[in-house]
């Protein structure tokens, strides 16, 4: 069975027979990277590295693997586990979703979308943020927390998840990676960076949902990139990542240039382990593993959740890994290698110190239950309703107030609180008839919007819709509050409107994981327009009310054109996904509390086709090919490259007073062209072989007396299954000699010279308006070269202002902002040429501007 599995990770892939293919030669191509490189404890990493290498010693082969397989969809406490040590009184490690918050969560909260994080573009907010998030993990025992997402980036406007991520900027998007992985990592809980990479879409990301909405394909799509682009825009927030020791990284379902991305020896053993010196664990998204032995040469460290598929009872890993060891087809010191890395991760976070048993059950909120949910079980308690919230709501507030874009205003807003009467319009404004939680991972819109759809979500502890906060500070002003929630009500919204003195009128667009359909979204939305006729809604309140604000809650980017220069529609907020403060956040930002500072994570468009790149949304081929021909030029590159206007660009937003830039000064730090190659060898493999009985593995004698149904086992069922023999592999795979150490890696993240600060840019801010207020100074670069990006952000910095007040704004520039990824050299190279730095409030409207000397 084992070889079975070894070859069907090695081989081409087979097609349908009644569906048409490529020409193999018109296929992507990934080449293969072996050996799989080993834990050397890089960069911050001795002595966890040290502390695992000693405690992995101590293990026998079966121990090992236990901490390799998950033990089974739905058979433990979390959505992943992996199995015990009893041995060593050694707990099984929890994995838990999301990135905003503890999916399947009582007495937890709903953070802000990683999104959000992203529209305050405050380093701060998205390290506490990630701290409250990792204080909560770690409250109910959760040893990995899956999330923060690089991946999808946002290749497409309506992909599904580009909401649990950041921003469609890899440099921002790398910040938020940074930050967050930080600030959870910090509160003693494994940070997982997900989903490596290229998943840029929803559809055709698995065969089985491919197959689900009619579609006969035979494999996942692949997503087919470059090398350069790969190096610069969607590799570079997980190398972000990885200098911040994130411990995990979950690779993802698609195929990378034909090759899954859980079994994909260059980017897994390649670019992740080998050139960014990765020193944490690889663990598979939920059944995206194809392979057992090829997987695990590839470099995959942990199989998630276990089983084949969904409560199957066998795993690629499990007893197939120990029966590979045994018949040599696994190498045992790649198993200690997955298992150093595990472990190096645990300890990294100091686990071993005080760590909390796990306390909560993602099967039900009950407290009494099934510890086995599958198979009926252990019954016990399993839910012991531990309160993890702290004060954490103040940070969620905060945040989702900073968060808010103001995209227009004609000087209504701030109100002023003697406004009379407060009408709101739309679903949008007021909570579902569900309630909060009504819908399974939220796979529904029928009220206020406060998070996408999917395994990206937390339960509710409670939602403040803006109805309810709006009404609670009308009340303190003597203002009249009336309101609509049915979003075609139009008479009566009409009637409601002629009266108000302002109208908030209230839309959405929604999207999430592609398991759900909502309303035909496929999890990527079907087109970028409004939800329940958010369009005629605004139109009609406008028709009648003089004064229409409009607040619009989305998981991206909508179309606004319909309305957007209606000489009625006075302001415009973009409040994104806040989480369950949305209501308190919104009016702080409203009534003038807040100064609203957030920017935008990505370009606002005229209309759909300006963008340029399609989802594939339709398939004649038993494998679907996404060629990322757009290369580099995504979002704002892409408009800047085809001279299209926006209607709103790239980092813009208003605010509530005004700002001018002055006295920008560069001041050379280093020398721009000193990158040093990484030179020398790796360690030498030094691993012992080792003389194994297979009698020694099989099932306990008494196994039949403790056995659960459909858990994964470490044991193999008969010595006379151990074939040992030559076994088919890649070229390298058993290689022990030591292999020199990439040009561009060295340490973790990269070559540490890529890092070395060479620029600084310093500019004068002053507010000269007539409230406080933030300003984000934004940094992007030209090089001029026909084949770069116009421009590319670099750097930003937030800072605050008093009325009146000056401030010198300082950001670093340092030499990976400045270089460029060698196809050929295989590295990173300063290119020749004037390179122009560009400093204003968006990626189209620059105050000041000069060259780089």
């Amino acid at each position: 069975m084992v070889n079975i599995i070894l070859l069907a990770g090695l081989v081409a892939t087979t097609l349908a027979a009644d569906l048409p293919t490529q020409p193999s030669s018109a296929l992507a191509y990934s080449p293969p990277y072996y050996p799989s490189p080993r834990i050397d404890g890089g960069g911050d990493w001795k002595a966890a590295y040290q502390r695992a290498k000693a405690f992995v010693d101590q293990l026998t082969l079966t121990e090992k693997v236990n901490l390799t397989t998950g033990t089974g969809w739905q058979s433990d406490n979390c959505v992943g586990n992996v199995g015990t040590i009893p041995r060593l009184n050694f707990p099984s490690l929890c994995m838990q979703d999301s990135p905003l918050g503890i999916r399947f969560g009582t007495y937890s909260s709903a953070f802000p979308a990683g999104m959000n994080a992203a529209m305050t573009w405050d380093r701060e907010l998205m390290y506490l943020r990630g701290l409250a998030m990792g204080e909560e993990f770690k409250g109910k025992g959760v040893n990995m927390a899956l999330g923060p997402v690089a991946g999808p980036l946002g290749r497409h406007p309506e992909g599904g998840r580009n909401w649990e991520g950041f921003s469609a900027d890899p440099m921002l998007t790398g910040v938020g990676m940074f930050e967050t992985v930080k600030g959870m990592q910090d509160a003693g809980v494994i940070a997982t960076a997900k989903h490596y990479i290229g998943n840029e879409q929803e559809l055709f990301r698995q065969v089985g949902e491919g197959r689900q909405w009619g579609f006969n394909i035979t494999e996942s799509l692949s997503s087919n990139i470059d090398d350069r682009t790969m190096h610069e825009l969607y590799l570079w927030p997980f190398a972000d990542a990885v200098r911040a020791n994130v411990g995990a990284i979950m690779c993802s379902y698609q195929q990378v240039n034909n090759s899954y991305g859980c079994a994909n020896s260059k980017l897994l053993n390649g670019l992740l382990k080998d050139e960014l010196d990765f020193q944490g664990l690889v663990m598979s998204d939920w059944s995206a593993q194809h392979s057992g032995v090829a997987s695990a040469l590839a470099g995959l460290d942990m199989s998630m959740p276990g089983d084949v598929t969904f409560n199957s009872g066998d795993s690629y890993f499990g007893g197939n890994m120990t029966m590979a060891v045994l018949n040599g087809s696994l190498p045992i010191w790649r198993v200690d290698d997955m298992a150093t890395r595990i472990m190096s991760a645990y300890y990294f976070t100091h686990q071993d110190k005080n760590f909390p048993e796990t306390n909560m059950n993602s099967w039900t909120t009950d407290d009494y239950g099934y510890l086995r949910y599958y198979s009926k079980e252990h019954y016990g308690l399993v839910n012991k309703q531990v309160d993890v919230r702290g004060q954490h709501h103040k940070i969620i507030r905060e945040l989702s107030a900073k968060a808010n874009i103001l995209l227009k205003n004609s000087g209504v807003l701030p109100l002023t609180g003697k406004e009379k009467q407060i009408a709101l319009f739309g679903s949008d404004a007021g909570e579902t008839p569900y309630g909060p939680n009504g819908h399974p991972d939220r796979g529904g819109n029928d009220g206020t919007l406060a998070m996408g759809w999917g395994s990206g979500t937390a339960n509710f502890p409670y939602l403040v819709t803006p109805l309810e906060a709006i009404k609670a500070k009308a009340l303190q002003l003597g203002q009249v509050v009336q309101s609509v929630l049915d979003d075609y009500a139009y008479s009566q919204i009409k009637d409601t409107a002629r009266q108000a003195s302002v109208c908030l009128t209230f839309v959405s667009a929604d999207s999430g994981e592609g398991y759900i359909d909502v309303d035909g979204n496929r999890g990527d939305r079907k087109n970028l327009t409004l939800w329940h006729n958010g369009d005629d809604l605004i139109k009609t309140v406008a028709s009648t009310c003089k004064n229409t604000v409009v607040v619009i809650h989305s998981v991206g980017p909508v179309l606004l054109e319909e309305w957007i220069d209606h000489p009625n529609v006075t302001a415009v907020l973009f409040a994104g996904l806040p989480g369950q403060e949305s209501g308190n956040s919104l009016t702080d930002v409203l009534y003038g509390a807040v100064n609203p500072s957030g920017r935008l994570p990505f370009t606002i468009a005229k209309h759909r086709e300006d963008y340029g790149v399609k989802l594939t949304n339709s398939s004649t081929v038993a494998v679907p090919q996404q060629d990322f021909t757009e290369g580099l030029f995504i979002d704002y590159r892409h408009f800047d490259k085809n001279e299209i206007t926006p209607r709103y660009e790239f980092g813009y937003g208003l605010s509530y007073t005004t700002f001018k830039y002055s006295h920008l000064k560069i001041r050379r730090l280093a020398d721009p062209a000193g990158y040093k190659p990484a030179k020398g060898m790796q360690a030498k493999n030094d691993a012992v072989s080792k003389k194994l009985d297979p009698a020694d593995y099989l099932f306990p004698k008494d196994f039949s007396s403790w056995k659960v149904g459909n858990f994964i086992y470490p044991y193999i069922k008969s010595v006379s299954d151990v074939k040992q023999g030559s076994y088919p592999a890649p070229k390298g795979a058993y290689d022990t000699s030591a292999q020199p150490v990439p040009a561009a890696g060295g340490a973790p993240g990269g070559n540490p010279s890529l890092y070395e600060n060479v620029y600084e840019i310093s500019v004068v801010v002053t507010n000269t308006g007539k409230k406080a207020g933030e300003e984000v100074v934004q940094v992007y670069l030209e090089t001029g070269l026909a084949d770069d990006p116009k421009i590319v952000l670099r750097q930003f910095e937030k800072v605050m202002l008093r009325v009146g007040e000056s401030k010198t704004v300082k950001v670093k520039l340092n030499r990976r902002d400045l270089m460029r990824w060698s196809v050929v050299k295989q590295d990173w190279t300063c290119t020749e040429g004037k390179k122009v730095v560009h400093v204003g409030c968006s990626s189209r409207q620059f105050a000041l501007s000069a060259n780089l000397a």
